[in-house]
Formats: structure tokens, sequence, C-alpha cells
């Protein structure tokens, strides 16, 4: 619209060495900046102060001196401008205050000729140190000198703050701008999210045609013509047929760089933008920047098509003044529909914070019952997973689509997730394309805990100025071919698919204000939870164990780092035939759900062992009674019943890690015991098809029955940590496990960081042979 060029900067890019061809391909990385080379409507000086001796020079010096460029090189400022005006200059930048907000400074000069010469000198400091000096002739009325011209000013400044609407906002400001400036278009432009523009508010000749509502392409207006954008808000080429008068000498004496140009009125500007702008057929342009908190939000663009135009530096600085008001009045207004917008939101927040409080409704359904989550942020559906609940509102895709887009969000380590087309941002994420998750705003919690919105695909149809998927041409230059900006900007219609609504700054706010207190909902839940799973954990941990004759027991529990207990248990009871049961059971899972399950299955297989006494037959019924009563549960059990007259074991395994048999040398090893699959999971036999094995118990030999949290480490094999418990057992003689030998196998064994609880319990026959008691 008012630039052109390729794709937007990315972080890091070079820009090109000053004087590099630039077109199509590469002017995104052009350096605007340092143009070396100014426009021919005024002349620029570059001083080092505080003595004012020229630096640089614009070739068209002899306009305003008479001197020329090379001869002023070197020479104070007064050699060159006279001593009143150079005086004049001194006192200017000696005085407090930013420069460019006292501009511009009225001085009589004497010219080549020796008449008197009226200019305004424009004044600023160098991103580099240099003090520039531009001057500009002095032609027509000054407007802040003149009552007609503030009247104009003030009058729009009125009408703008009477306004009620955005339009109508908009359409002031250009007619403002118009009628002060003169220009044959004035247009007020619009960047979205992606910076591509849209006109809204357009003041113009009749004969025009009209570019109110066109779109023009990111590209438009490369990046680092947007940062210039934010730094000078104005910027004037009153003939887009000028030939560029160069800056002599090209590099500055004291730093050896290029002249940085970024806040000169009179830079000179792209060649592709003037292309672009001659493709438009356009002979002058003026553009005011629209700021929002400092950043580029849109612009004021002039267009002018019957020959050059120049509004005196006095009309520009009026009409970046009405820029200026004008954004603030964008501003105020959309911070007062950001503030009542915010205050309705954090309403509802708290009103749905509130409801969180109460822990007898899970977590997820309170959030999704209304008013819930698609009240605090608009969305065609919502769903809430939290605490191993699903819970959905409105439209929500179906379950896998959920679960990929959860996964997805969860990888991108941010607070808050949010995409407008989840096709583009995760290509290949899902399958196809599901119509109800076109945008998602996710806000991803601890473990795949997380909340989403969804909003569906909203078919736009966009009118360009030109095909934007067609915006350059390739001409023939001798033997080169280079691309140039397009020729035809004739209304271009597109249909845009695969797109959602926008999710906005404010949404994204709220959702992040949500996570905030939802993970404190977590957290006093857990707490709560956690205290009820140990003491229902506690409580059916038997109290004592058995005492049988020359036989001693050792067990151990300990939950996961942080206190969040499992689904380990251990037991060991006399059955009514005299013989002693010992059993380590371990349920999938952590916290109620998984302590709850364990109660039932460790209540249960102590009513098959009392009834039975075969470990085998009475953990194939346990596996039953998981299959229909729990079929979303699983779990590995051992078990193993003793005679303790004769010392002979009969021991079943269901997908738990294999028994050690301490020997009476005192060297454990692995008992190799025949192991069904794991509870829970469809046994092959059916019913009676856990195989036991015999394992005879000597005087002095043992058995330890162990959970996988007891000897799993993060980042080493299952073998290292089961060799480290075996280890640990090589100092249990005679069976003498209790107290303090014990807790120190235990303490060895187990790391204190693991992610899942552990559980050791410990059998063993005194070795009477030797007298030696414990």
């Amino acid at each position: 619209m008012s630039g052109a060029g390729g794709p937007a900067v990315r972080v890091g890019q070079a820009l090109l060495p000053p004087g590099t061809p630039v077109d199509l391909s590469n002017c995104e990385r052009e350096p605007i900046h340092v143009p070396g080379s100014v426009q021919p409507r005024g002349v620029l000086l570059s001083l080092r102060e505080p003595d004012l001796v020229v630096q640089q020079a614009s070739a068209n010096l002899r306009e305003v001196s008479a001197l020329d460029a090379a001869a002023a090189v070197g020479r104070p400022l007064g050699d060159v401008l006279g001593a009143a005006a150079a005086g004049e200059v001194t006192r200017f930048v000696s005085r407090f205050g930013e420069l460019r907000e006292r501009n511009p400074l009225e001085l009589l000069l004497p010219g080549p000729d020796g008449s008197p010469l009226a200019v305004d000198a424009v004044l600023h400091r160098a991103p580099g140190g240099a003090l520039v000096v531009e001057l500009e002739l002095a032609s027509g009325p000054r407007p802040f000198s003149f009552p007609n011209t503030y009247q104009a000013v003030r009058g729009a400044v009125a009408e703008l703050n009477r306004t009620t609407s955005l339009r109508a906002l908009y359409q002031v400001a250009a007619e403002a701008v118009r009628g002060l400036t003169g220009f044959d278009r004035v247009m007020v432009y619009r960047y979205d999210a992606d910076w591509n523009g849209e006109v809204v508010a357009e003041a113009k000749r009749a004969d025009l045609n009209p570019f109110l509502g066109l779109h023009y392409p990111a590209s438009d207006i490369p990046a680092q013509a947007r940062a210039l954008y934010e730094k000078n808000w104005i910027r004037l080429i009153d003939d887009v047929g000028y030939a560029p008068v160069p800056v002599l000498p090209a590099d500055d004496p004291v730093t050896g760089a290029p002249l940085d140009l970024t806040y000169s009125t009179l830079r000179s500007v792209s060649p592709i933008h003037l292309e672009y702008l001659q493709n438009m057929g356009v002979r002058a342009s003026m553009s005011i920047s629209l700021l929002r908190e400092d950043r580029l939000w849109g612009l004021i663009a002039c267009h002018h098509y019957s020959g050059p135009l120049a509004p005196p530096y006095g009309v520009r600085a009026a009409a970046e003044f009405l820029g200026s008001a004008l954004s603030l009045r964008l501003v105020d207004r959309a911070a007062d529909e950001e503030a009542r917008a915010g205050i309705a939101a954090r309403s509802r927040l708290a009103a749905l914070t509130a409801r969180t409080l109460d822990e007898s409704v899970p977590l997820a359904q309170v959030l999704v019952r209304e008013p819930g989550l698609l009240d605090l942020v608009p969305a065609a559906g919502a769903v809430a997973v939290l605490q191993g609940a699903v819970a959905t509102a409105g439209d929500a895709p179906p379950p896998d689509v959920v679960r990929a887009v959860a996964r997805w969000a969860a990888g991108r380590g941010e607070d808050v997730v949010a995409t407008d087309s989840l096709e583009r941002d995760a290509p290949g994420l899902l399958p196809q394309p599901s119509p109800a998750a076109t945008g998602v705003l996710a806000v991803p919690l601890s473990g795949e805990q997380c909340l989403l919105w969804f909003r569906p695909e909203t078919v736009r149809r966009v009118d360009w100025g030109g095909d934007p998927h067609n915006k350059a041409l390739a001409e023939q230059e001798g033997d080169h071919v280079r691309l140039s900006p397009r020729k035809s900007f004739e209304r271009w219609r597109e249909t845009v698919r695969g797109r959602s609504e926008p999710w906005t700054d404010a949404e994204r706010d709220v959702a992040a204000e949500l996570r905030v207190n939802v993970l404190e909902a977590l957290y006093e839940r857990s707490r709560r939870l956690a205290r009820v799973a140990a003491t229902l954990q506690h409580s059916l941990l038997p109290a004592d164990l058995p005492r049988v004759g020359d036989w001693e027991l050792y067990a151990r529990y300990a939950p996961m780092a942080g206190g969040q207990v499992g689904g380990d248990w251990y037991d060991a009871l006399r059955l009514p035939d005299g013989r002693l049961a010992v059993v380590l059971g371990d349920v999938a899972g952590h916290g109620l759900a998984a302590a709850g399950t364990m109660g039932q299955l460790r209540n249960a297989l102590r009513a098959y062992l009392v009834e039975d006494g075969a470990p085998g037959r009475a953990l194939a019924r346990l596996d039953v009674l998981l299959q229909w009563l729990l079929p979303e549960a699983t779990a590995t059990a051992a078990v193993a019943v003793v005679d303790p007259a004769t010392g002979l074991a009969r021991v079943a395994s269901a997908g738990h890690p294999p028994p050690l048999l301490i020997s009476p040398d005192g060297v454990p090893q692995v008992l190799e015991v025949a192991s069904a699959p794991l509870l829970g999971a469809p046994l092959p036999a059916g019913p009676g098809a856990v195989p036991e094995t015999e394992v005879p118990l000597q005087w002095g030999s043992g058995l330890a029955l162990y959970s996988d949290g007891l000897v799993e480490r993060r980042g080493e094999p299952f073998d290292t940590g089961l060799a480290r418990l075996v280890g640990a057992l090589v100092d249990v003689r005679d069976g003498r496990v209790a107290g303090d030998a014990g807790e120190a196998v235990f303490e060895r064994s187990r790391d204190p960081q693991n992610e899942d609880d552990a559980t050791l319990i410990v059998v063993a026959r005194r070795d009477r042979r030797t007298r030696r008691r414990p």
C-alpha cells in the first residue's frame, strides 16, 4: 500500500551492504535507514558538536550556500551558512529539551547570489551522534503562525473528540488531513495481526476510484520499513520521480559508517518503493504513523496524482499532530473497551474461581458448567482435562483431536498457546482437518492436564488491491531478470479458508489469569486428596506383622517424592490351615483413585486366600474381579504362601517383578518363577491360569518381594536397580531382616526423588542350627 517488498525480516537476518542492487527478492533486507542520499527538496548537513564543524553535506548544498559540498566539509557552520545562521543554530541546540519537539528553526540565509533566502531548519541528533541539520526552502504560509491554520487543526481535533464510533473517527481524520495538506487521496490504513493492511477510511478527489475496504499484503511494507515508521512518524516524498542527491562523503569521517538517516525528513527512500508508487500512478506521497503504546497500529497514507506536492514543514507538523490526536483517541477508545471487557471478564473469573472451592464437584465439571469456560472466552466449544476427568461444553471436537491438541500445546512450553489456524501452525498434527478445531486457545497445566477452547473455521472474503499471491513481476534488464512490484491494483477478491476468528490479547490475558487460579485449586484439591489417599492407604496396610515361630518379617512402604501416594500395598496374614501368606501388589496410577482400587484388590485377595489358600487361583480370581468391576484399572501382584513347619513356599506372580531368594550363604539371587500377565489384561486360559512355583526355604534363607518403585531410577536400566537391591541384601544373615537391618536395605535401594512409591516385604527363616537369635 505505502511500500513494497518481500517477506518480513527474520530475527538475525543480516541487512544488505549499502549499494547492493535491490529488487523484490531481497528488498526485505535493504538498509533503508542508511541510503547514502537525500531527496532534492532540501539540503542536509551533518555537524560535529560542540564546534559545529561540517562533516558531511548533500551534493546540492549550493542551493543555499556559496560553497559546494566538497568545500564545506571540515569548515565551521558559519563559513557555510553565515555567522548569523550559525549563531541561531548554536542557541537552538543549547536550549533544554528534545530538538525534534522544537522544530522548525526559521533561518534567513545569505543565498548563493547574496540575496536573503528564508529556510526552515529541521534539526535532530542521529543515532550515531552527529547533529543533522536539514534545510527546506520556506514556501507558502507557515501554519502555526496563522490563526486560520490553528483553527483548522483545533476544529479537526474537536471533531475527533465528538465522534462516537471508530469508523467516524477514521473518516474525520482522513478528511482533516486532506483538507490541511491538499493531497488527492488520504486513507486511514489499519494493520491486522499478520501486518496485512486494510483501508478503513478514505477522503479523495471525486474522480478517483475508491480504495475503501481494500486489503494490501504485509509484504507491501517490509519489517524494517515498519520499524522506521515507529521512530519517524511522518515521511514525505514530494516527487516520486526525483533523482537522489548523494551525501558527501559517503561515510562519516569520525565513525567510518554511513550516516544514519532514521529521523531525517529528507531521507531518500527505497527505489522499489518508488517503483511501487509509480505503478499505482502516484506522483507524490506522504505517510503519518498511527501508534498504540509505541507500536505501529496503522498509517494515514496520502497520495497525489496530478503532479509533485510538497506541503511545507509547518503543514506536515500540523498533519502529524492530527495523526497523534487520532492515535490518542484510538488508544483511549481501545482502553475504554478493554477496561469494560476486562471488568466483565474478571467478574466472571471471580465467580468461576469461587465455584472451584466446592470440592464436592470435580474441578473439570465446575469449569464447564454455566457460567464457565465459554462465558469467560467466547468459543464454539471448550474442554477441561483435570485430575483424570474430561468435561466438555459446547461443540467440542472428538476425544482423539482433544488429546492430540493437548499434547501439542504442552510441548510448546508456553503458559498460553493460541492459534487461529491449527493446520498452519501444527501441520500434520491431525490426520485430517477438524472443522470444530480450526482455532485453538490452550492453557497447558501440570502433567496431561489442560484447558482448551475451540473455534470453527470462519470463511472470509477479502478484497485485495491486486492479487496478493502475484505481487511481483519479472522484468528483463539486459542479461538480467529482476523482480518488480506488481502493476495491477484492481480489486481482487479472495476467499480465505482454514482460519477461525483470531484470539484477542484480552482473551489470552484472561486465560492466563484463569490458569493461575486453576493451578491453585488443583494444588488445594491435590493436598486434600493426598491426605485422604494417604489415610486410606495406611488404614489398609497391616498395623502389625504376624509372629510365627522361627520366622521373621519386615515390611516398609514409602510414597513417591512430594508425598503423593500410589497404588502399592503389602500384606501378611495367617491362613486357617496355619500357613503364612505374604503379598505385595501395585495398582497403576497415583492418588485417591489408585488407593481406592488398591483397597478393593487387597480385601478381595485376602478373602480368596483365606477361602482357598492357593496363591495362583487367588490371583486368577482377582483378575476376573478386576476385569468385570474395574475395567479401566490394571495392577501387578506377587503372593508367597509359606508352610512354617516345612519351609515350603508356593509363589505366584501376575506381571510383578521377580522375587529375590535370600540363600543361607548370604548371596541373594533372582528367583525364576513362572509369571502370568498383569492383572486386568485378559488371561489366555481364563481363571486358574496363574502358575505357581514351589520354593523350599532352608534355615537362614528367605524371600524378598518388592515393587518396581524401589529399584527403578530415572535414566538407568531396571537391572541396575535390581542389582543394587541384591547388594543391599548381601549383608542380611540368618534371616535377621528386622529393625535396622531392614531399614538399611530399604534406604540403600530406594531413590528418594523417584516418581513412584516404593515397597519391600521380606519373610525369612532364622537359622536355629547355629543357635543365633535376632
